[in-house]
Protein backbone atom coordinates (compact mmCIF):
# COMPACT_ATOMS: atom_id res chain seq x y z
CA UNK A 1 0.00 0.00 0.00
CA UNK A 2 1.01 3.35 -0.84
CA UNK A 3 2.48 5.90 1.94
CA UNK A 4 -0.51 8.36 1.13
CA UNK A 5 -2.92 5.95 1.10
CA UNK A 6 -2.07 4.20 4.12
CA UNK A 7 -2.02 7.20 5.72
CA UNK A 8 -5.68 8.25 4.48
CA UNK A 9 -6.66 4.66 6.03
CA UNK A 10 -5.21 4.56 9.21
CA UNK A 11 -7.11 8.30 9.71
CA UNK A 12 -10.25 6.83 9.07
CA UNK A 13 -9.16 4.10 11.61
CA UNK A 14 -8.81 6.31 13.74
CA UNK A 15 -11.47 7.88 13.89
CA UNK A 16 -13.70 4.94 13.77
CA UNK A 17 -11.92 3.96 16.92
CA UNK A 18 -12.37 7.14 18.75
CA UNK A 19 -15.72 7.41 17.58
CA UNK A 20 -16.70 3.52 18.89
CA UNK A 21 -14.73 2.76 21.40
CA UNK A 22 -15.16 -0.96 21.06
CA UNK A 23 -16.13 -3.03 17.88
CA UNK A 24 -19.16 -5.20 18.18
CA UNK A 25 -16.89 -8.35 17.65
CA UNK A 26 -15.28 -7.97 21.31
CA UNK A 27 -18.97 -8.90 22.39
CA UNK A 28 -20.60 -12.19 22.96
CA UNK A 29 -24.17 -11.87 21.04
CA UNK A 30 -26.58 -14.55 20.49
CA UNK A 31 -28.44 -13.85 17.12
CA UNK A 32 -31.66 -15.45 16.77
CA UNK A 33 -33.95 -15.42 13.89
CA UNK A 34 -37.06 -13.27 14.36
CA UNK A 35 -36.19 -12.25 17.92
CA UNK A 36 -34.12 -9.92 19.77
CA UNK A 37 -30.37 -10.43 19.39
CA UNK A 38 -28.68 -10.94 22.98
CA UNK A 39 -25.66 -9.87 24.85
CA UNK A 40 -23.36 -10.51 27.57
CA UNK A 41 -23.73 -7.97 30.43
CA UNK A 42 -20.18 -7.32 31.32
CA UNK A 43 -18.43 -9.61 33.88
CA UNK A 44 -21.93 -10.98 35.12
CA UNK A 45 -22.33 -14.02 32.47
CA UNK A 46 -25.75 -12.77 31.55
CA UNK A 47 -27.61 -12.71 28.74
CA UNK A 48 -29.77 -9.74 27.81
CA UNK A 49 -32.21 -8.85 24.97
CA UNK A 50 -30.91 -5.91 23.28
CA UNK A 51 -33.98 -3.77 24.05
CA UNK A 52 -35.46 -3.66 27.93
CA UNK A 53 -38.77 -3.38 28.84
CA UNK A 54 -38.83 -0.06 30.74
CA UNK A 55 -41.73 -0.07 33.91
CA UNK A 56 -43.17 3.32 32.24
CA UNK A 57 -44.09 1.60 29.69
CA UNK A 58 -47.65 0.26 31.73
CA UNK A 59 -47.78 3.40 34.25
CA UNK A 60 -51.33 3.77 33.97
CA UNK A 61 -52.07 0.84 31.90
CA UNK A 62 -55.01 -0.91 32.91
CA UNK A 63 -54.48 -4.98 34.08
CA UNK A 64 -55.27 -6.12 30.40
CA UNK A 65 -53.07 -3.22 28.45
CA UNK A 66 -50.24 -4.17 30.99
CA UNK A 67 -50.83 -7.96 30.61
CA UNK A 68 -50.72 -7.28 26.70
CA UNK A 69 -47.95 -5.19 26.25
CA UNK A 70 -45.58 -7.26 28.79
CA UNK A 71 -46.56 -9.88 26.55
CA UNK A 72 -45.69 -8.68 22.99
CA UNK A 73 -42.34 -8.22 25.02
CA UNK A 74 -41.99 -11.58 25.42
CA UNK A 75 -42.82 -12.81 22.12
CA UNK A 76 -40.32 -10.72 20.41
CA UNK A 77 -37.86 -12.14 23.15
CA UNK A 78 -37.39 -9.21 25.54
CA UNK A 79 -35.64 -10.84 29.05
CA UNK A 80 -35.04 -7.81 30.36
CA UNK A 81 -37.23 -5.58 32.61
CA UNK A 82 -36.56 -2.41 34.72
CA UNK A 83 -38.73 -0.54 37.31
CA UNK A 84 -38.44 2.01 40.04
CA UNK A 85 -41.09 3.28 42.60
CA UNK A 86 -40.35 6.68 40.99
CA UNK A 87 -42.55 5.25 37.92
CA UNK A 88 -45.80 6.10 39.43
CA UNK A 89 -47.72 3.11 39.73
CA UNK A 90 -45.53 0.62 37.68
CA UNK A 91 -44.01 -1.97 40.35
CA UNK A 92 -48.07 -2.35 41.17
CA UNK A 93 -48.78 -2.45 37.10
CA UNK A 94 -45.82 -5.10 36.31
CA UNK A 95 -45.59 -7.43 39.14
CA UNK A 96 -48.60 -9.31 38.76
CA UNK A 97 -48.58 -9.35 34.92
CA UNK A 98 -44.89 -10.28 35.04
CA UNK A 99 -45.15 -12.84 37.75
CA UNK A 100 -45.64 -15.93 34.88
CA UNK A 101 -42.41 -14.84 33.70
CA UNK A 102 -40.19 -14.20 36.54
CA UNK A 103 -37.60 -17.48 36.32
CA UNK A 104 -37.34 -16.46 32.52
CA UNK A 105 -35.97 -12.90 33.05
CA UNK A 106 -33.89 -9.91 34.65
CA UNK A 107 -35.40 -7.56 36.21
CA UNK A 108 -34.40 -4.81 38.08
CA UNK A 109 -34.91 -1.85 40.02
CA UNK A 110 -33.81 1.28 41.01
CA UNK A 111 -34.33 3.61 43.71
CA UNK A 112 -33.66 7.67 44.67
CA UNK A 113 -32.81 7.10 48.83
CA UNK A 114 -29.53 8.26 49.16
CA UNK A 115 -29.71 7.14 52.92
CA UNK A 116 -29.54 3.57 54.25
CA UNK A 117 -33.04 3.60 55.62
CA UNK A 118 -34.67 4.98 52.99
CA UNK A 119 -32.90 2.81 50.29
CA UNK A 120 -34.02 -0.40 52.27
CA UNK A 121 -37.48 0.84 52.62
CA UNK A 122 -37.83 1.19 48.99
CA UNK A 123 -36.00 -2.26 48.34
CA UNK A 124 -38.34 -4.07 50.06
CA UNK A 125 -41.14 -2.30 48.97
CA UNK A 126 -40.35 -2.50 45.60
CA UNK A 127 -39.58 -6.29 46.60
CA UNK A 128 -43.60 -6.81 47.62
CA UNK A 129 -45.01 -4.62 44.68
CA UNK A 130 -42.77 -6.64 42.06
CA UNK A 131 -44.10 -10.11 43.72
CA UNK A 132 -40.66 -11.69 43.69
CA UNK A 133 -38.08 -12.70 46.72
CA UNK A 134 -35.14 -10.82 44.88
CA UNK A 135 -33.97 -8.51 41.92
CA UNK A 136 -31.41 -9.13 39.44
CA UNK A 137 -30.20 -5.91 39.42
CA UNK A 138 -30.42 -2.66 42.29
CA UNK A 139 -29.32 0.14 40.88
CA UNK A 140 -28.62 3.89 42.59
CA UNK A 141 -31.33 5.79 40.35
CA UNK A 142 -30.32 9.26 38.62
CA UNK A 143 -27.02 10.18 40.21
CA UNK A 144 -26.67 13.31 39.12
CA UNK A 145 -24.59 15.67 41.77
CA UNK A 146 -21.51 14.75 43.37
CA UNK A 147 -22.60 16.06 46.84
CA UNK A 148 -25.26 12.73 46.07
CA UNK A 149 -22.65 10.61 45.41
CA UNK A 150 -20.88 11.66 48.70
CA UNK A 151 -23.94 10.75 50.52
CA UNK A 152 -24.39 7.49 49.25
CA UNK A 153 -20.96 6.63 49.94
CA UNK A 154 -20.49 8.08 53.71
CA UNK A 155 -21.63 6.26 57.17
CA UNK A 156 -25.85 5.64 56.80
CA UNK A 157 -25.35 5.81 53.30
CA UNK A 158 -27.59 3.77 50.34
CA UNK A 159 -24.46 1.67 49.83
CA UNK A 160 -24.73 -0.04 53.19
CA UNK A 161 -27.62 -1.11 52.12
CA UNK A 162 -26.67 -2.11 48.32
CA UNK A 163 -24.29 -4.45 50.03
CA UNK A 164 -26.31 -5.57 53.19
CA UNK A 165 -28.82 -6.83 50.63
CA UNK A 166 -26.68 -8.24 48.14
CA UNK A 167 -25.24 -10.29 51.15
CA UNK A 168 -28.75 -11.05 51.71
CA UNK A 169 -29.36 -12.88 48.75
CA UNK A 170 -31.94 -9.79 48.06
CA UNK A 171 -29.92 -8.52 44.97
CA UNK A 172 -27.63 -10.29 42.75
CA UNK A 173 -26.02 -7.45 40.97
CA UNK A 174 -25.37 -3.69 41.49
CA UNK A 175 -25.33 -0.72 39.05
CA UNK A 176 -26.53 2.76 38.95
CA UNK A 177 -27.96 5.25 36.60
CA UNK A 178 -26.52 8.37 36.06
CA UNK A 179 -27.71 11.60 34.24
CA UNK A 180 -24.07 13.48 34.30
CA UNK A 181 -20.57 12.67 33.30
CA UNK A 182 -19.26 13.91 36.70
CA UNK A 183 -21.21 11.82 38.91
CA UNK A 184 -20.89 8.92 36.53
CA UNK A 185 -17.07 9.20 36.44
CA UNK A 186 -17.34 9.53 40.35
CA UNK A 187 -19.23 6.31 41.02
CA UNK A 188 -17.10 4.45 38.62
CA UNK A 189 -14.37 5.66 40.69
CA UNK A 190 -15.80 4.89 44.37
CA UNK A 191 -16.60 1.56 43.88
CA UNK A 192 -16.71 -1.78 41.33
CA UNK A 193 -19.91 -1.96 39.82
CA UNK A 194 -21.83 -4.64 37.62
CA UNK A 195 -23.31 -2.06 35.54
CA UNK A 196 -23.89 1.19 34.76
CA UNK A 197 -26.97 2.59 32.94
CA UNK A 198 -26.67 6.09 31.06
CA UNK A 199 -27.71 8.21 28.16
CA UNK A 200 -26.13 6.83 25.30
CA UNK A 201 -27.29 9.25 22.19
CA UNK A 202 -26.51 10.28 19.09
CA UNK A 203 -27.02 14.41 20.15
CA UNK A 204 -25.43 14.26 23.27
CA UNK A 205 -21.92 12.18 22.38
CA UNK A 206 -21.49 14.79 19.30
CA UNK A 207 -23.02 18.19 20.47
CA UNK A 208 -22.57 17.37 24.24
CA UNK A 209 -19.57 15.97 24.61
CA UNK A 210 -21.65 13.46 26.76
CA UNK A 211 -21.15 9.97 26.90
CA UNK A 212 -17.72 8.74 25.15
CA UNK A 213 -15.67 9.17 28.20
CA UNK A 214 -18.15 7.33 30.17
CA UNK A 215 -18.48 4.50 27.79
CA UNK A 216 -14.47 4.17 27.82
CA UNK A 217 -14.03 4.29 31.66
CA UNK A 218 -17.16 1.74 31.67
CA UNK A 219 -15.82 -0.55 28.91
CA UNK A 220 -12.20 -0.36 30.67
CA UNK A 221 -13.89 -1.64 34.05
CA UNK A 222 -15.77 -4.45 31.93
CA UNK A 223 -19.24 -3.17 33.30
CA UNK A 224 -22.32 -4.10 31.68
CA UNK A 225 -23.08 -0.76 29.53
CA UNK A 226 -27.13 -0.56 30.06
CA UNK A 227 -28.75 2.80 27.77
CA UNK A 228 -30.66 5.47 27.63
CA UNK A 229 -32.26 8.09 25.64
CA UNK A 230 -30.97 6.35 22.07
CA UNK A 231 -34.48 7.43 21.28
CA UNK A 232 -34.19 10.87 22.43
CA UNK A 233 -33.91 13.53 19.71
CA UNK A 234 -33.90 17.12 21.44
CA UNK A 235 -35.61 18.89 24.44
CA UNK A 236 -39.23 20.39 23.76
CA UNK A 237 -39.14 24.33 22.59
CA UNK A 238 -40.63 26.66 24.62
CA UNK A 239 -44.40 26.63 23.72
CA UNK A 240 -44.31 23.05 21.65
CA UNK A 241 -47.02 21.09 21.71
CA UNK A 242 -45.66 18.24 23.44
CA UNK A 243 -47.95 15.41 21.39
CA UNK A 244 -46.11 12.22 23.48
CA UNK A 245 -47.00 11.11 26.31
CA UNK A 246 -44.31 10.13 29.42
CA UNK A 247 -41.28 11.31 27.62
CA UNK A 248 -40.17 14.76 29.48
CA UNK A 249 -38.16 15.20 25.79
CA UNK A 250 -38.67 15.36 21.88
CA UNK A 251 -38.52 11.81 21.01
CA UNK A 252 -37.46 10.68 17.23
CA UNK A 253 -41.15 10.04 16.04
CA UNK A 254 -40.68 8.73 12.57
CA UNK A 255 -39.51 5.03 12.22
CA UNK A 256 -36.56 6.13 9.79
CA UNK A 257 -35.37 8.33 12.18
CA UNK A 258 -35.83 6.07 15.43
CA UNK A 259 -34.33 3.25 13.60
CA UNK A 260 -31.13 5.33 12.95
CA UNK A 261 -31.06 6.65 16.80
CA UNK A 262 -31.39 2.45 18.04
CA UNK A 263 -28.29 1.55 15.37
CA UNK A 264 -26.23 4.62 16.48
CA UNK A 265 -26.56 3.69 20.61
CA UNK A 266 -26.70 -0.16 19.58
CA UNK A 267 -23.84 -0.29 17.31
CA UNK A 268 -21.80 0.64 20.39
CA UNK A 269 -20.49 -2.33 22.86
CA UNK A 270 -23.86 -1.57 24.82
CA UNK A 271 -25.60 -5.10 25.77
CA UNK A 272 -29.28 -3.17 25.77
CA UNK A 273 -31.39 -0.29 25.27
CA UNK A 274 -34.75 0.97 27.20
CA UNK A 275 -36.51 3.04 24.67
CA UNK A 276 -38.62 5.90 25.81
CA UNK A 277 -41.67 4.55 28.47
CA UNK A 278 -44.66 5.59 25.63
CA UNK A 279 -46.41 2.41 24.94
CA UNK A 280 -46.35 2.82 21.28
CA UNK A 281 -42.67 4.32 20.88
CA UNK A 282 -42.15 0.57 22.92
CA UNK A 283 -43.57 -1.25 20.65
CA UNK A 284 -42.06 0.84 17.71
CA UNK A 285 -38.41 -0.13 19.15
CA UNK A 286 -39.47 -3.73 19.74
CA UNK A 287 -40.28 -3.68 15.65
CA UNK A 288 -37.07 -1.89 14.93
CA UNK A 289 -34.07 -3.73 17.00
CA UNK A 290 -35.30 -7.14 15.75
CA UNK A 291 -33.19 -6.99 12.66
CA UNK A 292 -30.60 -4.74 13.93
CA UNK A 293 -27.46 -4.05 12.10
CA UNK A 294 -24.51 -1.89 12.80
CA UNK A 295 -23.88 1.18 11.19
CA UNK A 296 -21.24 1.15 8.13
CA UNK A 297 -18.93 4.09 8.21
CA UNK A 298 -21.23 6.69 5.88
CA UNK A 299 -24.00 5.99 7.99
CA UNK A 300 -21.49 6.58 10.98
CA UNK A 301 -20.45 10.55 9.64
CA UNK A 302 -24.57 11.15 8.69
CA UNK A 303 -25.35 10.62 12.53
CA UNK A 304 -22.40 12.37 13.48
CA UNK A 305 -23.13 15.08 11.24
CA UNK A 306 -27.05 15.15 12.57
CA UNK A 307 -25.32 15.22 16.47
CA UNK A 308 -23.80 18.03 15.60
CA UNK A 309 -26.76 20.13 14.63
CA UNK A 310 -29.03 18.97 17.25
CA UNK A 311 -29.31 20.60 20.90
CA UNK A 312 -28.46 18.03 23.28
CA UNK A 313 -30.50 16.87 26.15
CA UNK A 314 -27.39 16.81 27.88
CA UNK A 315 -23.85 18.07 28.62
CA UNK A 316 -20.60 18.18 29.83
CA UNK A 317 -19.66 19.52 31.56
CA UNK A 318 -23.12 20.27 33.38
CA UNK A 319 -24.71 23.45 32.18
CA UNK A 320 -26.02 25.21 35.40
Amino acid sequence: MKRRKFLETSAITASMINFFPAELSSMIREIRKGKLEKRVLGQTGEMLSLIGFGGIVVMDATTEQASARVGEAIDYGVNYFDVAPSYGNAELMLGPVLKPYRKDVFLACKTTERKKEGARKELEQSLRNMQTDHFDLYQLHAVTELRDVDTIFSEGGAMETFLEARKEGKVRFLGFSAHSVEAAMALMDRFDFDTILFPFNFACWHAGNFGPQVMQTAKDKNMGILALKAMAYRPWEEGEERTVSKVWYRPLIEEKEARKGLRFTLSHPVTAAIPPGNEDLFAMALSLAVDFNEMNPDEIMAMKKKGLETKPLFRYPMVD
